[in-house]
């Protein structure tokens, strides 16, 4: 005899349709291969679909299910890259949800790239890859959309703080005042500087996880590194100090400079960044974030 099935029964607090029900916090290896590359990715997963108002739960097993069958067949088969096994995850996910009519599939993955100060401390460095997948079905058809991102970690320097410690110790140092010393880098408060940046992506466009990387730290005060000798910390914490930036600046040239870096990707593709910074003098942290498409960003007298 076969068990009742009480998540298809109806609900009993209200008939509701729910946007979103799944599973978050999934950890699995998923291999890609890229670029002529084999990486196997450390992937966090959230995965969910929609809930029509008739149906008291969803089929939760089946979203792990779905995980396990398609991460684990990337040992032998590894896709192409991070978004394209979420689109996969989210298509199947409408196939197996016959009730369902959207997909949501959300994946951040640790990532490490060989980078230092100068070739001799290059080091595995961490980043922070993202990915998105949303599939949607009408009728009989089901379309799907991809993005793609990353986080990297940073530092910024206060310009605001550096112009007030400037005025006061040349108050104190009248030799400050000498015009041959304007361009010299005045004390102030770090911060540690997180940034994402992600790019929504149209039909078959791809775009690297690796110039998505560069272009956040472009953007920043200062990339940070594991290996720093004393004459490296000098080196990182001047270089620094030469570009301050607020998280307003930071997101501002990260945006400005992706019409440049990406050129072959489409002017209808949307960006989102989000910059935090982790105040070193406040008991806050500052945060700034912006959408926009590459249209806007190519031609911004349009606007």
């Amino acid at each position: 005899m076969a068990p009742t099935d009480v998540h298809a029964q109806l609900p009993a607090g209200g008939s509701m349709r729910l946007r979103s029900v799944g599973l978050s916090g999934i950890r699995k290896p998923l291999t890609v291969q890229r670029g002529g590359r084999t990486h196997v990715l450390a992937v966090t997963f959230q995965v969910a679909v929609d809930l029509p108002a008739d149906r008291k739960g969803s089929d939760l097993s089946r979203n792990a299910e779905i995980l396990a069958e398609i991460v684990d067949e990337t040992v032998t088969r590894p896709v192409a890259s991070l978004e394209n096994a979420c689109s996969s995850i989210a298509s199947e996910l409408l196939q197996r949800h016959a009730y369902a009519s959207e997909a949501s599939v959300r994946a951040s993955a640790e990532y490490f790239l060989r980078q230092g100060i100068s070739e001799a401390k290059r080091s595995f460095e961490e980043y922070t890859l993202l990915a998105e997948a949303h599939a949607t079905r009408t009728g009989s058809r089901v379309a799907v959309r991809r993005a793609v991102g990353a986080e990297a970690v940073g530092m910024t320097a206060c310009p605001c703080a550096m112009e007030t410690c400037r005025e006061r110790l040349t108050a104190e140092f009248p030799l400050l005042a000498d015009e041959r010393l304007k361009g010299l880098p005045m004390i102030t408060h770090n911060q540690r500087n997180r940034t994402s940046l992600v790019f929504e992506l149209d039909g078959a466009a791809e775009v690297e996880a690796e110039e998505i990387i560069a272009a956040i730290e472009a953007a920043q005060s200062s990339p940070t590194f594991a290996i720093l000798k004393r004459g490296d910390e000098a080196e990182v914490v001047v270089n620094a100090h030469r570009r301050p930036r607020f998280v307003e600046d930071v997101l501002r040239e990260l945006l400005a400079g992706l019409p440049g870096r990406f050129p072959a990707v489409a002017d209808s593709v949307a960006v989102r960044a989000s910059t935090v910074s982790e105040e070193s003098i406040h008991k806050y942290n500052v945060e700034a974030s912006h959408r926009t498409t590459l249209a806007e960003l190519r031609h911004p007298a349009a606007r």
